[in-house]
């Protein structure tokens, strides 16, 4: 009968993995496990999107320390192996926890095993170059040396009863039990079938130009052959059109269908929400086939506010229906000439590169000026050269689409700090439809563009 695991799971802010982490977990061959998490006083979705699972428990660690929290939730845990594991972490298959679990179950010598990780493909050049030097591709038991990772192990609780980790370290009480193990006559070994993906690496300074290099002689050496990428399918996507009442009218139909519709043809959107003023509005947006579950303040709606509280408010009255979204797309409905598989491209975008945001953006070779409070003018271009040897510049279209990290909306921004442009060349999906004469000009284009 195969034994019962206990994965513990320290967490501090992981909303951005901590789904994907547990919708591997869910998704392993071996099934004899349970799931115990042990916080940090999280201040993101971290615990509510972790209840999105069928988790066994959790459990807070105010006074953190990696020892101490690991002694808590292995406390309140049953199994007769204890896998720890980083809430960051992302087991890269559906064997990993099998591959960890045989190897206690084939050598009773060993105390501990722990898995190998990779990088990320968005991860720097210094972490892909500590993860591709220290986890390599081979298996091996140690007798002597102590070194053991607790972000990805497995060890025997009998053993842990004896022997528990070190609850006053800042770091390295992985290292510190394992050097007990050994002076007990144990083993350890290193199983690289047990791999996770974890997007920093264990030391994370040293010569950048240096980093580099070496990373790229491990890749071709084949050390670094693959990197890790998030299941966009595991990701709750959602997309939010802000709009006023009352809705206006495009080529015979609501401006509000053609940003609605266009969203709907989205491979990775699951809810496409419409935050209104207005109650007629909302009616139009169920007909199109999107969510209005809320009427928003017409505090919202001044001229002076801007679309960053528009969203956090959204975002807030969509997470007290327990709905905690990965990735926010907004869309403005005065946009409605948007290219095809625009929204999901930039999904793409912000997963593989690891990016906060994604913007849309026109590149610009004229020349760029900004005007100062008193009127002056001050040029950004570098002048009147070829375009070909003129510095990248670009406009951002965030109305027409834009992609963000849900903590980043929930912090009343719509831009992160790692914000990436993705460039749309088409100019009519730059036209933006407000004025009169707006209107007319799209009337025109509609008739083309539909077909």
């Amino acid at each position: 009968m195969s034994k019962r695991c206990s994965i513990i799971i320290r967490t501090c802010n992981e909303e951005r993995w901590i789904g994907s982490c547990l919708s591997s977990i869910y998704g392993q061959t071996y099934r004899n496990f349970e799931v115990i998490l042990v916080d940090n006083e999280s201040t993101d979705r971290t615990i509510e999107k972790a209840r999105q699972f069928p988790i066994d428990g959790v459990v807070t660690c105010s006074d953190y320390f990696p020892g101490k929290a690991l002694n808590i939730g292995i406390r309140k845990s049953k199994g007769e192996y204890i896998v720890c594991l980083s809430g960051h972490c992302i087991p890269v298959n559906d064997v990993w926890l099998a591959n960890l679990v045989k190897n206690l179950d084939d050598d009773p010598a060993l105390a501990g095993v722990y898995g190998r990780q990779e990088p990320m493909d968005f991860s720097s050049d210094a972490d892909k170059r500590d993860l591709l030097l220290i986890f390599g591709l081979d298996r091996r038991v140690q007798s002597k040396d102590s070194f053991f990772h607790n972000a990805n192990s497995i060890l025997r609780r009998e053993l842990w009863e004896k022997v528990p980790f070190d609850e006053e370290v800042t770091n390295i009480e992985d290292r510190i039990w394992a050097k007990e193990m050994l002076t007990l006559g144990y083993k350890l070994a290193y199983e690289p079938e047990a791999s996770v993906y974890h997007h920093h690496g264990i030391h994370q300074n040293g010569n950048l130009e240096r980093c580099t290099n070496v990373v790229r002689i491990l890749e071709a050496l084949g050390n670094g052959e693959k990197g890790g990428t998030l299941n966009i399918s595991d990701l709750n996507i959602i997309a939010i059109v802000p709009a006023k009442g009352p809705g206006l009218v495009l080529g015979g139909k609501p401006v509000l269908f053609y940003t609605v519709t266009y969203a709907q043809t989205s491979r990775y959107v699951k809810h496409i929400y419409v935050s209104t003023d207005n109650e007629n509005l909302a009616e139009t947006a169920k007909s199109l086939g999107a969510e209005a579950p809320f009427i928003r303040p017409k505090s919202l709606s001044r001229d002076y506010v801007g679309l960053e509280a528009v969203f956090k408010y959204s975002l807030e009255k969509i997470e007290e229906s327990r709905n905690y979204p990965d990735l926010v797309v907004t869309l403005e409905p005065t946009f409605p000439f948007r290219p095809h598989g625009l929204i999901d491209e930039m999904i793409k975008r912000v997963v593989t590169d690891g990016l906060d945001t994604v913007v849309a953006a026109r590149r610009e070779s004229r020349s760029l000026w900004q005007e100062s409070e008193d009127g002056s003018l001050k040029r950004l271009d570098s002048g009147y050269a070829p375009r070909q040897y003129k510095e990248r510049a670009f406009v951002g279209l965030k109305g027409l689409c834009c992609v963000t990290q849900a903590g980043i909306i929930r912090q009343g921004r719509l831009l992160g700090d790692k914000v990436g442009l993705y460039e749309v060349d088409n100019p009519y999906s730059h036209i933006e439809v407000r004025e009169e004469n707006d209107f007319r000009l799209a009337e025109q284009i509609m008739k083309t563009w539909q077909k």
